[in-house]
């Protein structure tokens, strides 16, 4: 802990503005790409009340720098094209940025399925041999966990390559080699996910505090930040590894994870990985996470909208696009219907897009790997984002979005339900009968059901264990066998007619 304060405190002195030395986040560098049709947001620092002259081709904007040494300013919104050079002068220094493509520009983040690399997915080897995109260009910011602001990172812009795509982001990668190949204009990705994370390492610890309904996890969390020593755990660790290394009893023991500086921590993340690229101007965000959630998947209804808001608010760009990856299929099928976390976190990241505007969900239930949380097929899930983009943000006439449940209707012992945006209707996979429904009574008990398709966008279940139809759900389980999609082939989202508690209702930590 004492070697980890003194690290930010060293960032902390080296980031002090020097006389009339230009500093800047490292997302500010040679290759990068800008935001078009956007007013252009640049920022960085130098001496206190200095004068600042940003330009890139004609366009020149001054600003003074306040009394912390930042200067924020907004550049008049390009078109696609380049190269550019950014200049920043100030007094007699000067910064030149150079190769500067004015484009798209998209942040991917989340947790491992986003930071999951082209190298660990399917067609690794093909998919490097092709990478030969100068005008893509990818960011990744390191994974930095704290709560001190941090203003930059150890990065550059690259652009894609062979050798740089093996590294990068798979989702992130199809999802901007879809749109770059599609658009015709530059693409910039800035990827900061990281692996196993928490959503709440990713809000603003004061934006949790005030929301008032995560009072359990700040608690449990103020309480580690009062009792962890992280030396006194690597004692234990030693004289452990050293017992064992004597007489090799067991396994070997793991070194402990500090949780002060782990993905988990309310804020870590916002301050780590995120802070170093906030209100660079972007078009939006592509999100893949929920897994660690998942145990808590009641109240990811509450904290996943508040984290998009949180993003927003501090980004000061509008309510920019974010489309996120619904969890995919994982563990054993089930035998038979009961509880499921997955599910419960299934459904809230669907909640999430009647809560907030401009946002959207990309349903993979059909990608899934049984056996690893990570499966390798990230083409189709980077290209079911890039279809929410395109035609939400650039206006193509394109399938994008899953079919969802709308309503229902009981008719003596049958349940006719009823669907929307079913694109050219609904439909099947490998067999002609749908199958993934459940279905039951005032008790509850749900068991499998019947169904057939009786219309573009109806479907009726039944069966002759339920007499009196309360609730039918849909894709219900952690794995679920299910087959029904839009005739374009985008699957049916998961879903349940009832608000019968579940499994999570009260995992508050």
């Amino acid at each position: 802990m004492r070697k980890a304060c003194l690290a930010l405190l060293l960032s902390a002195l080296a980031w002090t503005p020097a006389l009339a030395e230009i500093r800047m986040s490292s997302v500010f560098g040679d290759a990068m790409v800008l935001q078009r049709q956007k007013p252009i947001h640049i920022w960085g620092w130098t001496a206190p009340d200095s004068e600042v002259k940003v330009s890139i081709g004609d366009a020149t904007e001054s600003a003074t720098t306040d009394t912390d040494g930042r200067f924020d300013v907004q550049l008049p919104a390009m078109e696609a094209g380049g190269p550019h050079e950014l200049s920043i002068v100030s007094g007699s220094d000067q910064r030149t940025i150079k190769d500067v493509l004015i484009g798209e520009v998209w942040i991917c983040s989340g947790q491992s399925n986003m930071q999951w690399a082209v190298s660990q997915s399917n067609d690794a080897d093909l998919e490097s041999l092709a990478a030969d995109f100068p005008e893509l260009r990818l960011i990744t910011v390191p994974r930095i966990g704290t709560q001190e602001p941090q203003p930059s990172f150890e990065g550059q812009w690259q652009p894609a390559t062979p050798e740089s795509v093996r590294d990068f982001s798979a989702v992130g990668y199809f999802f901007g080699r879809q749109l770059h190949q599609t658009l015709g204009v530059p693409v910039g990705l800035i990827d900061n996910a990281w692996g196993g994370s928490s959503a709440e390492a990713w809000v603003r610890r004061d934006v949790l505090q005030n929301a008032g309904t995560f009072d359990e996890l700040l608690a449990k969390w103020r309480d580690v930040e009062a009792t962890y020593d992280h030396e006194a755990a690597m004692d234990q660790y030693r004289e452990k590894l050293k017992q064992w290394q004597a007489d090799r009893k067991g396994g070997r023991p793991r070194a402990p994870s500090n949780p002060l500086v782990n993905q988990h921590r309310p804020a870590n993340l916002y301050n780590g990985v995120l802070y170093p690229v906030l209100g660079y101007t972007i078009r939006g965000v592509i999100w893949y996470q929920g897994e660690s959630n998942a145990g808590r998947a009641y109240q990811y209804r509450e904290l996943f909208p508040l984290m998009i808001q949180n993003w927003r608010d501090d980004w000061g760009q509008d309510d920019f696009p974010f489309y996120w990856v619904q969890l995919a299929d994982f563990r054993d099928e089930a035998d038979s219907p009961g509880g499921s976390s997955w599910a419960e976190l299934r459904e809230a990241q669907t909640m999430t897009m009647s809560k907030l505007d401009n946002t959207g969900e990309a349903v993979i239930v059909n990608l899934g790997e049984a056996s690893d949380i990570h499966p390798k097929n990230k083409q189709d899930v980077g290209k079911r984002l890039a279809r929410w983009a395109l035609a939400r943000d650039y206006g193509y006439d394109i399938p994008y979005r899953s079919p969802t449940y709308e309503s229902m209707e009981v008719k003596d012992n049958k349940v006719v339900l009823h669907f929307d945006h079913v694109g050219g209707g609904l439909d099947t996979f490998d067999v002609n009968q749908p199958i993934g429904f459940t279905i039951a009574g005032a008790d509850q008990t749900f068991v499998e059901a019947d169904a057939k398709i009786t219309g573009k966008d109806t479907v009726e279940v039944w069966s002759d264990q339920i007499q009196e139809p309360a609730a039918v759900r849909y894709a219900w389980a952690d794995n679920p066998v299910c087959n029904v999609q839009s005739a374009e082939g985008l699957p049916l989202t998961p879903f349940r007619t009832d608000d019968w508690k579940g499994i999570t209702a009260d995992a508050k930590q």
